[in-house]
């Protein structure tokens, strides 16, 4: 999830990863014109005159985020179970974009319920990749599933404060991916999403409880 070299990046570019880079820092409310234009090395002019507003900037950092989400994501689980994945984690370079997420997923506005329905609906089509590259086990309800762990991945986020207070990891770090406290939340992370935390026994009996639970609403709404 490698970011743009910065010689690369073209001013419009440059604007929004600063944009991002302020939010992370600052928080919504408090990321300007000023700030952004300031961070990105151009005037405030420039910076409406690439997006117009800042709620269209804010939209391409929506934008930008869920497809490099998107993408890295994809690529990964195309390597299959074969992975290296050390390699892959260490590579996912998400800089600002954790602090990001963290400062604008607690809002209640149309911009972020645009960006969480793009990144469910996006986890939906790669966990369905895994499956097919034998990474993960098939589910009964498909979006269901990537809905569930979309939510979880967000809401730790939102919660990163407690995370680092209590894990000593902070997943907001522009460096967390190359930090050794990584293990301390990965490594329970994949524990529970790979081998699970209840016996087969009681998680077919709660299968069949949620499954009689849907019928009997299904029942009802007829």
């Amino acid at each position: 999830m490698s970011t743009i070299p910065s010689d690369d990046r073209t001013t419009k570019a440059r604007i929004r990863d600063a944009a991002i880079e302020c939010v992370a820092k600052y928080g919504v409310a408090s990321t300007t014109v000023r700030k952004v234009a300031l961070a990105a090395d151009v005037s405030p002019g420039s910076v409406i005159h690439h997006f117009g507003s800042m709620e269209e900037l804010r939209v391409a950092c929506d934008t930008y985020i869920a497809a490099s989400i998107r993408e890295y994501k994809r690529s990964t689980i195309a390597q299959g179970s074969g992975i290296d994945l050390t390699a892959a984690i260490q590579n996912s370079d998400i800089g600002s974009m954790g602090g990001y997420l963290a400062q604008v997923l607690s809002e209640d506005s149309p911009t972020v319920t645009k960006l969480v329905d793009d990144l469910v609906g996006d986890a939906e089509v790669y966990m369905e990749q895994a499956v097919e590259t034998g990474m993960a086990r098939p589910a009964d309800d498909p979006r269901g599933r990537a809905a569930v762990l979309m939510l979880w991945s967000l809401g730790a986020l939102v919660m990163h404060k407690h995370k680092q207070r209590i894990l000593g990891f902070d997943i907001t770090d522009p460096e967390a991916a190359a930090s050794s406290a990584l293990v301390a939340y990965a490594a329970p992370a994949y524990e529970i999403l790979g081998e699970g935390i209840f016996t087969p026994s009681f998680s077919e009996k709660a299968r069949e409880a949620f499954s009689a639970m849907g019928e009997k609403d299904r029942d009802h709404k007829k």
